[in-house]
């Protein structure tokens, strides 16, 4: 209603005008941040400007303030899907002169400075660039780099900060018209996607032959060399895969062989999940993990009978032999869809072997030019591209354990995320191990672990753990004053740090006091705060010179008591006794003071004039390092029970040895596989020679290997039970924490959890961060910190 004194009256007084610089940092760049604040600003009637710097995503907006307000509350709450908001800081300015901002500019990016933003992990073919993919009208129909801001590589590409097309791989790809006009409209989905480029302007794939000949059409040629029974190398995001058709025993076995891989398990890519639904159990944990964005290799476990589903493809069986799980991939590249019948085609493969690009020992091949000469003899054909891989990054292994995803191998999609500290800390950077190797950079609450590096005893690794170490440094901005490494004297990843300190401190950190850390650095455990930390694997150098393995730690991040751990036995031979586990199985016998009677599984796998020899050492001691291993205790009990006696790669014994404990399905608990505790001075010792005595009395019974290896894990799940309880009673600490690599054995890390947890224990198991050595280095970092100085947050920041 409309009256004279309404017409009459004054305006509403105008809203005052307030002015904000605001600073979005977390992985803001290279994810569509600016258009979305752009957007925001426009829809608030904001002025202003948005920028990247290598502090983060910086803006400052003008206007009413309730808009200004509601503009900050948005930053988070409606961020695009790629971002990871980690904090949003402003401060209020003074509104600008009359002559100033005309509307919301996104300007160009400002260098200089500390690098605080975090670039952003590689990311899977987004559903928008897949419609268009498969899309006869579109203009990158079929286009084999198709990416946007949701979309594509990131950290594999990245040179510099802030994360611009200059600072990247796609520098030397000038946009076309059409792609600079979507690169340059905030409302495109490509407005600032980096990788963006189309047929015009972008990268080019080809297939280059084993006598340098290309084809003219290199996705269908591709497939030619597979459907022949070809090995094709691939050259994806982080580095080189060769592939195979998995359905084709004579493919799989001729990469097994050209690779030298022995029976380790290959990773299968499927088209869809679809494809593998008839050979492995998915729950919804796992096909979310399959289908996001993230795309690991997800470890399933077999079902127990193979469903021949008529047109369902059946991987040969020497893709992943005696292994319990089968490891599965979805493609995550357009290259992947367009080799795969994802996008159709009659000719596509439906399953196809994915392994890494190298040779055994070797790091992942990246280059084009090492990839011709490296691969040769591997390959039969390249399907390869011109842009460049500027970070190695091999793909992520992932298990669900109790509902939760456990990561094995923290890589592509992963990396360079960082991990929240529970206290801050200085510069620095831990090494890591010698075996799967990762290293780790941390500053103030946050720490990033490097990719997966690989093993440390090749020196072309060691190359590639400079380069990568170099590059963290370069989009971290952390500049290490410390040092940290494995304790360890004669670790690879250790003579780097000494060879690299230039006067910095190194700090040595015992291997298993390390894995404890890094469970606890993972949980944020606060500082000052002591667990009681199972710490399982195959080897650390022990305080006492001794190889340890089979350790119960009262652990926190300033040191560690041991409190418990296996009874020593001879390791004899080293190395040697790890590729052979009946040689574990033989020592355990003698230190348990039992026969090893001739028609035991382990000593007819022994050649009868190394059996002699190895009698010898074990008595006189020559060669026999003492070892507490539960790694080598594992390999025992597998090789006596007849599963394994042969390990041509890292814990084939124990993965053997699970397998075969879930196929025997619900066995009950033996009391007859125990262990023995005993404590005199120091701590308390386990030993297993009962338990052995068991098993050595059921494999002469002919109980099936199965029940033995699923009493064995029960056994070893009530020692931890047993041994927390008189920890827990000496100490009142009511904490167990799992960690070493032996937990990445679901069967028995389920076993330990539900037991400790009935007896009224908290349980800390891993998630982000890898149990095994992969997580070693996180470890290291928190408590070479806290042994270090205190933390400085100015350092270096002036």
């Amino acid at each position: 209603m409309s009256t004279e004194a309404d017409a009459t009256a004054p305006p509403p007084p105008t809203a005052p005008a307030r002015r904000v610089r605001v600073v979005v940092r977390g992985v803001v760049q290279g994810v569509g941040f600016r258009p979305f604040v752009y957007a925001l600003a426009v829809r608030g009637g904001l002025t202003g400007h948005v920028t990247n710097t290598g502090d983060g995503v910086v803006a400052e907006v003008e206007g009413p303030s309730a808009a200004v307000d509601g503009f900050c509350a948005r930053l988070s709450a409606e961020a695009p899907p790629l971002a990871v908001v980690e904090s949003v800081e402003t401060a209020e300015l003074p509104c600008a002169a009359a002559d100033g901002d005309r509307g919301f500019r996104i300007v160009a990016s400002r260098s200089g400075g500390p690098a605080r933003t975090l670039v952003a992990p590689d990311t899977a073919t987004c559903a928008e660039c897949l419609a268009e993919l498969a899309d006869p009208a579109d203009r990158r129909h079929r286009h084999p780099f198709i990416a946007c801001t949701h979309c594509g590589p990131r950290f594999t590409i990245v040179t510099g900060l802030p994360y611009d097309r200059d600072h990247t791989t796609m520098a030397g790809f000038p946009l076309c018209a059409d792609c600079a006009r979507e690169y340059e409209d905030p409302a495109d989905r490509r407005f600032h996607a980096q990788p963006v480029a189309c047929p015009a302007c972008g990268p080019r794939l080809r297939l280059v032959t084993s006598d340098g000949e290309e084809a003219g059409d290199p996705v269908a040629g591709a497939r030619a060399v597979l459907a022949a029974g070809g090995v094709l190398a691939v050259k994806g995001l982080g580095g080189y895969h060769l592939a195979c058709d998995a359905t084709r025993a004579d493919a799989v076995a001729e990469l097994r062989r050209r690779k030298a891989r022995g029976d380790k398990p290959f990773a299968l890519m499927a088209a869809r999940v679809e494809d593998v639904g008839h050979l492995v159990r998915v729950d919804d944990v796992e096909r979310a993990l399959l289908t996001g964005r993230t795309r690991p290799v997800v470890l399933l476990r077999r079902r127990d009978g193979l469903r021949h589903t008529p047109g369902l493809p059946v991987p040969a069986d020497a893709v992943a032999p005696g292994s319990p799980d089968l490891g599965v991939l979805l493609p995550y590249t357009p290259v992947h869809h367009l080799l795969l019948g994802g996008l159709g085609g009659a000719d596509a493969p439906r399953l196809l072997v994915m392994t890494s690009g190298n040779r055994s020992g070797e790091p992942i091949v990246t280059d084009d030019g090492e990839a011709l000469e490296r691969l040769a003899g591997l390959a039969d054909a390249w399907l390869t591209h011109d842009r460049p891989v500027h970070v190695p990054c091999d793909d992520s292994v992932v298990r669900v354990c109790d509902g939760r995803p456990l990561v094995l191998r923290r890589s592509r999609g992963y990396a360079p995320l960082p991990v929240a500290l529970p206290f801050p800390v200085g510069p620095a950077l831990a090494v890591g191990g010698d075996l799967k190797n990762v290293f780790c950079l941390g500053e103030g609450d946050k720490a990033w672990l490097s990719a997966h590096v690989g093993d440390m005893d090749d020196l072309a690794t060691q190359e590639a753990f400079g380069r990568a170490e170099r590059q963290l440094e370069s989009v971290t901005g952390v500049r290490p004053g410390l040092l940290a490494a494995d304790a360890h004297p004669a670790y690879r990843s250790g003579a780097w740090a000494r060879r690299h300190a230039a006067g910095r401190p190194v700090v040595r950190v015992q291997h298993h006091h390390a894995h404890v850390a890094s469970l606890l650095a993972e949980h944020r455990v606060p500082d000052g705060e002591q667990v009681i930390g199972v710490a399982f694997d195959g080897t650390g150098h022990g305080a006492d010179g001794a190889v340890w393995g089979g350790e119960v730690l009262v652990a926190g991040y300033a040191g560690f008591r041991r409190f418990a751990h296996l009874a020593y036995v001879p390791l004899p031979g080293g190395d040697t006794a790890v590729r052979r586990p009946y040689r574990m199985a033989l020592a355990h016998l003698h230190a348990a003071d039992l026969p090893a009677d001739p028609d035991l599984p382990c000593a007819l796998a022994c050649p009868a004039g190394e059996i002699n020899v190895l009698r010898r050492q074990l008595e006189t001691g020559l060669a026999c390092v003492p070892t507490s291993s539960m790694g080598r205790l594992f390999d025992a009990v597998a090789s006596l029970a007849g599963v394994c006696h042969r390990a041509g790669y890292e814990a084939q014994a124990a993965v053997e040895l699970e397998g075969a404990a879930v196929g025997a399905g619900e066995v009950a608990e033996d009391p007859r596989y125990a262990f023995r505790l005993a404590q005199a001075e120091g701590p308390l010792t386990a030993s297993p020679g009962p338990l052995l005595a068991a098993v050595v009395e059921d494999v002469r019974a002919g109980v099936p290997a199965g029940v033995i290896a699923a009493r064995f894990h029960l056994a070893v799940a009530r020692l931890v039970r047993s041994v927390a309880a008189a920890a827990r009673e000496a100490t009142g600490l009511a904490t167990v924490g799992l960690t070493g690599g032996v937990f990445a054995n679901t069967l028995l890390s389920s076993a330990c959890a539900r037991g400790l947890t009935a007896d009224g224990f908290r349980v800390l198991r891993h998630g982000e961060v890898p149990p095994g050595d992969g997580g070693l280095a996180l470890g290291q970092l928190v408590v070479a910190a806290r042994a270090g100085a205190p933390y400085d947050p100015h350092h270096g920041h002036d």
